[in-house]
């Protein structure tokens, strides 16, 4: 029955092009060109945990002592009083104003239940420190991947000239920097998808994990349909704003606001530039417009079409964000809060984090 299944979801006369077999893009030394192994989407899942726990050393023995020799704070909040009754209430979700109605059973003041929810909540918020960890990982990776990324692709074909992504399909060679190009992507999501769910929980947390989701679905299914050339150019693109989102925030946690606002104008360019500018206008236009005049359409295109769409709705929903953290900069005259997201932490809302002490505001 398993069988039956997966050769009905696998079906040729949906992921590949007519006149085309699993048999003619199996890897064999025989054959003309390199092959994609669809065995090899299942690499980057171990791989990703090799991330987790690079990212914890660095996290722990680089980043946190640059942090701390910044200045950024990482102490620990205090506890709040071991209370079981209200530990049960608060972890059923309760506001402060259901906990008032027990506070005569437990014989507390409406004051000493809130300082305890007060206290508790605290408990559960990340420092600023292992935020800006969190950041400098991010960072670093991007960085590394948006530059190795671009020394691959750069004597490729189809980075200057978006037809030959499309041009002699599928029958379209493999090249082995661009394996460990894919392999350590789709790593790296795995291991945020991962992640996220004990990283800072923030407000657009479902559009990240779908954003996650959908970004390793289009590297696991180009992979084995042999569309890896679209899929390098979807990575560069998006690595490359990517930089510019984790260092404005690691710039802010750190308190250098001036390096900040600096970098927050370049994200508002590189990101409009390259999320809603050449993203749609020219990836999703070539593979929209440009592919079905090339090569013969089969339903599977569609379904990489449809992810992409999906990705472009995300990015305009976080480009309403950033225009409207722009909007609130002007105004105040800095930028304020989060990048594309929000912290559940105060500190990083806007109408707190104008109050930071002037000492912190460096140049």
């Amino acid at each position: 029955m398993l069988r039956t299944v997966l050769d009905t979801f696998w079906s040729e006369n949906v992921w590949l092009p007519p006149n085309t077999t699993w048999e003619d893009l199996a890897p064999a030394p025989e054959k003309a060109v390199v092959y994609t192994d669809h065995r090899h989407v299942f690499i980057p899942i171990p791989l990703a945990f090799v991330f987790i726990t690079l990212r914890y050393l660095l996290e722990n023995y680089i980043y946190a002592p640059f942090g701390v020799y910044l200045g950024i704070k990482g102490g620990r909040p205090k506890k709040a009083p071991s209370n079981p009754k209200l530990e049960a209430v608060y972890k059923n979700g309760a506001r402060p104003i259901e906990l008032y109605a027990i506070a005569k059973q437990l014989d507390m003041s409406e004051r000493q239940v809130e300082r305890w929810w007060r206290l508790r909540r605290l408990q559960d918020k990340p420092s600023t420190l292992v935020k800006f960890c969190e950041n400098a990982w991010k960072f670093t990776f991007y960085v590394c991947n948006f530059t190795f990324g671009l020394y691959i692709l750069w004597d490729k074909s189809w980075l200057w000239n978006i037809d030959h992504c499309y041009i002699g399909y599928p029958h379209q060679g493999l090249t082995t920097d661009v394996w460990w190009y894919y392999m350590i992507s789709s790593a790296f999501y795995w291991s945020l998808t991962l992640s996220q769910f004990w990283d800072v929980r923030r407000k657009d947390f479902w559009q990240m994990f779908v954003h996650h989701i959908a970004t390793i679905a289009l590297l696991s299914f180009s992979w084995v349909c042999n569309l890896h050339r679209i899929g390098t150019l979807v990575l560069l693109l998006h690595d490359c704003a990517d930089i510019f989102v984790e260092s404005v925030k690691a710039a802010k946690y750190s308190g250098y606001q001036k390096l900040c606002d600096f970098l927050f104008l370049l994200l508002i360019v590189i990101w409009i530039g390259t999320r809603v500018g050449i993203f749609p206008f020219y990836i999703i236009w070539s593979t929209s417009i440009r592919a079905p005049m090339l090569l013969p359409m089969f339903p599977a295109y569609y379904i990489f079409n449809s992810l992409l769409c999906l990705l472009l709705l995300l990015h305009v929903v976080w480009t309403v964000l950033i225009l409207q953290i722009a909007y609130k900069a002007i105004r105040a005259g800095q930028m304020d809060g989060d990048i594309r997201s929000s912290s559940s932490d105060l500190s990083d809302s806007p109408n707190h984090s104008n109050h930071s002490s002037p000492s912190r505001n460096r140049n």
